[in-house]
């Protein structure tokens, strides 16, 4: 499906490619072409660089939605929001705790703060959770994700269920027995010195406390009746992967690297049923494959300036076209390869490497019109 399409008919894009690719320019220019196509778009980015804030002329952008400045003759609106993960954990927390008291408890508590620096840690994870909300909000017409460059490329598919399975009741309910059951001795009572349990507790609190031991059981019990709310949203999740309104974007530049990490993504996106919307091929050296006249184009010229060095240039010159040719045809190959990969029924889209860096909307719109024409 060509972008344009994509952009005038879907509700939520996701990006997905190696990283080094300019797949956060590129989601970006998506969601400029959305604002040109009269709709509210938003994207949404992870991206530690601060690319996208270079992209759109911005000196910051943060978890909270910023609207770019666009011409008056554009009659949607560009949006844009870096993930703050720390601050997006805790919304989590605040939606899913069943009253005031509960989600303050929550955030007292040391064993949270401590998870709760390491879940932000989890990139993907925290994409998944801000953009359920953003999407379910429906201030939006199209939100564009630039997912995170991860090891395993579909992590973030997986990571909504992984709270969920970390809380699960049975883990939760083995180890709260000691300290529920216990009716005497204090923590360490008879039922805590009992089995597997028993051993990881005593060796817990042998190196760091009984106050310690206290404060994951505290926190367990907390979170015992959160279960519910975290797999509800890991549903919710994967059935906003799998919806209509939904498309997936392959960005790749044609490097061996990148091609597998793409070639990947077919696999897998077919694998678990997710739609494939588009293929992009970024960052493509174009050439001009006959052989120029050097002599002729330039000879004259390099001669005024200095005859002795003149020859030596001009063949320097030819060489550099030839390799640039080479490079061009073995990129242009590659390119095919991944069309192939892709398959018939997904459009292809090739963006040549651009002059310089994209860092506001000029360069931006220029990189829009080579995907949309």
């Amino acid at each position: 499906m060509k972008i344009g399409t994509l952009v005038a008919q879907k509700k939520l894009l996701v990006c997905v490619g190696s990283g080094g690719v300019g797949k956060t320019t590129t989601a970006a220019s998506i969601a400029l072409a959305g604002a040109y196509a009269g709709r509210r778009a938003l994207v949404l980015t992870i991206d530690p660089a601060r690319r996208l804030a270079n992209s759109l002329g911005l000196t910051e952008i943060g978890n909270l939605e910023h609207r770019i400045v666009l011409p008056p003759e554009v009659k949607g609106e560009l949006w844009a929001m870096m993930l703050d993960a720390p601050s997006t954990f805790d919304d989590v927390i605040r939606k899913v705790a069943r009253d005031d008291a509960t989600r303050e408890a929550i955030f007292a508590n040391r064993i949270y703060r401590s998870i709760a620096a390491s879940f932000s840690g989890s990139q993907e994870y925290m994409a998944t959770e801000r953009l359920y909300d953003v999407v379910q909000s429906g201030r939006y017409d199209l939100v564009i994700l630039d997912t995170p460059p991860v090891k395993n490329a579909l992590d973030f598919l997986d990571a909504p269920g992984r709270l969920a399975r970390f809380l699960d009741k049975q883990v939760m309910k083995r180890l709260l027995a000691p300290h529920e059951e216990d009716h005497g001795g204090g923590f360490f009572g008879s039922r805590l010195l009992a089995g597997t349990t028993a051993v990881v507790y005593r060796l817990l609190g042998h190196i760091f406390g009984e106050a310690f031991l206290g404060d994951i059981a505290a926190f367990f019990a907390l979170f015992k009746d959160l279960y519910d709310g975290f797999r509800e949203r890991h549903e919710a999740v994967e059935r906003m992967f799998i919806d209509a309104g939904t498309s997936f974007v392959v960005v790749a530049a044609p490097t061996e690297p990148s091609m597998e990490v793409a070639g990947f993504f077919f696999t897998e996106l077919r694998a678990r049923g997710l739609p494939l919307g588009a293929l992009i091929a970024n960052q493509v050296h174009r050439a001009e494959f006959r052989t120029p006249d050097v002599e002729a184009t330039l000879g004259a010229a390099a001669r005024a300036q200095d005859p002795t060095a003149a020859g030596p240039l001009l063949a320097r010159l030819e060489a550099a076209h030839g390799r640039l040719g080479a490079l061009a045809t073995l990129e242009s190959a590659r390119v095919e390869q991944l069309r192939r990969q892709a398959g018939p029924t997904v459009d292809l889209h090739v963006v040549p490497r651009l002059d310089g860096e994209v860092h506001d909307l000029a360069s931006l719109a220029l990189l829009h019109r080579f995907l949309i024409g």
